[in-house]
């Protein structure tokens, strides 16, 4: 779920456009929602999911959350009884004749999604056709239209494979950002030390009323600090991921034969206190100081929140300077403590969401 099959390569072409206006655009919306709520109690999971289906849809597909969010709400649907039947087994035959309830919503709504990602096409392409737009865009759309029409390329791809990009990307790009978020509120909610070091660190990087921009972004170290220690302690892809093994090979001590799927359980890796410590379960973003590398008891990979190597989710990038962008704009605008009403109480749809929300109180400073 959080790698693209084949949109990486199509992001990498489409780095010189920068992403980070229409980020900002999206976050000023929603806080200025909030300033209208100084002193009061707010959801912060809730305007999260708004904040990254908004940037999603302006930053790939040229839109506006509005016109996407019926297939928001359909994807969001399918997740759910994607995870709930992740571990049951169907046999042959049987499961073609007799289909539950969950199989018939899912082959149901994944028509609709396909359907209503065609129609975003076909404007699409239409507006080209009638000249009222000189191309496809350079959004990811756009760039997956041009690899859908370009005849011959080495990098064409077929309608369908458009249509699994652009729902991967609607997916992993809104889930990712969206759980990230509410957990690194809520930890420095808790931490109100770590809250305000970020603050001075984003102040003193952007001032009080000055943006987010690009070289800055990778000025805050202790923002990053704090975000790789809310990947670890609640990791998006949180059942991990399977991999194939092409041929057989050692593993450490383990012999893996051919033609066999092993699991890599994320979360137990990241909670592991032979690998981090006997402080584990802690909120410790000291831990990252000196970088990744050297975050572990000598296991400088046992860090991969998105994944590792040439399988790492090309939304990584993306996620995390949503992030760190939408939590500097906090930090410049408010101060925000944990509600007396919030019940923790993460969980499990593909990414570790907090189930009954995020309840901070704000206050504009």
């Amino acid at each position: 779920m959080w790698g693209f099959a084949g949109g990486g390569k199509l992001m990498e072409k489409g780095k010189s456009v920068s992403m980070v206006p229409d980020m900002i655009a999206s976050a000023e919306m929603m806080l200025e929602r909030w300033m209208m709520n100084d002193g009061k109690e707010i959801e912060v999971h809730e305007e999260f999911r708004i904040l990254s289906s908004e940037v999603i849809s302006r930053t790939a597909f040229g839109s506006s959350y509005k016109e996407g969010q019926h297939i928001f709400g359909m994807l969001n649907e399918l997740m759910i009884i994607s995870d709930r039947n992740t571990f049951k087994m169907s046999l042959p035959i049987i499961s073609d004749l007799f289909k539950t309830k969950d199989e018939k919503d899912a082959v149901s709504l994944d028509q609709r999604i396909a359907d209503s990602i065609k129609e975003m096409v076909k404007s699409r392409e239409a507006k080209v056709k009638n000249r009222e737009a000189a191309g496809f865009g350079k959004d990811y759309l756009g760039l997956l239209l041009k690899a859908y029409h370009d005849e011959g390329q080495s990098n064409k791809i077929s309608i369908e494979q458009l249509v699994d990009e652009c729902k991967t990307l609607y997916v992993a790009g809104q889930e990712t950002t969206n759980t990230l978020l509410s957990w690194m509120i809520l930890l420095l909610s808790i931490h109100q030390d770590w809250q305000e070091e970020a603050r001075k660190e984003v102040l003193t990087v952007f001032g009080h009323d000055k943006p987010p921009y690009a070289d800055g972004i990778t000025r805050l170290k202790l923002m990053g600090m704090i975000m790789n220690e809310t990947l670890r302690l609640y990791s998006p892809a949180y059942s991990g991921f399977m991999r194939d093994v092409d041929k057989e090979i050692r593993l450490g001590k383990f012999d893996l034969p051919a033609s066999v799927q092993f699991h890599i359980p994320i979360m137990t890796i990241h909670h592991d206190p032979d690998i981090w410590g006997e402080d584990v379960n802690l909120f410790k973003p000291e831990r990252f100081a000196e970088g990744v590398s050297k975050a572990t008891n000598n296991n400088p990979i046992a860090f991969m929140p998105f994944g590792m190597g040439p399988h790492i989710c090309a939304g990584f990038n993306f996620a995390t300077n949503e992030a760190k962008i939408t939590i500097a704009m906090i930090l410049q605008r408010f101060t925000f403590r944990l509600s007396p009403g919030y019940v923790h109480s993460p969980f499990p749809v593909l990414a570790v969401r907090p189930e009954k929300g995020v309840q901070v109180i704000i206050n504009a400073l």
